[in-house]
């Protein structure tokens, strides 16, 4: 597991305390690894999702640091979102 994984998970399970999802969201770090948001458990398992985004690792880092909207990271193509599109809405309302 990449540092920048490794980091995500730690962050986003603080992040994910006393909430959960209805399903499961992976984001896809090219070269890095994955993260699964499943409910409310994150991890580092790279296993099929309800819904699947894919971002570089500069992307994913600026989403998850507030510094990249990411709606307009899909909007511009860097970031890409397969599967369930109201879960992946639901995911930026429950972080």
């Amino acid at each position: 597991m990449s540092d920048i994984v490794a980091s995500a998970v730690k962050t986003l399970q603080a992040r994910m305390e006393g909430k959960s999802l209805p399903g499961s969201v992976k984001f896809v770090i090219p070269g890095e690894g994955t993260v699964l948001i499943d409910g409310d458990t994150v991890s580092d398992a790279d296993a099929d999702a309800d819904c699947t985004m894919t971002a570089n690792a500069e992307t994913f880092e600026g989403i998850l640091e507030g510094d990249v909207n990411p709606t307009a990271a899909f909007m511009t193509g860097k970031l890409k979102v397969e599967g369930d599109m109201g879960l992946a809405m639901k995911l930026g309302s429950v972080l």
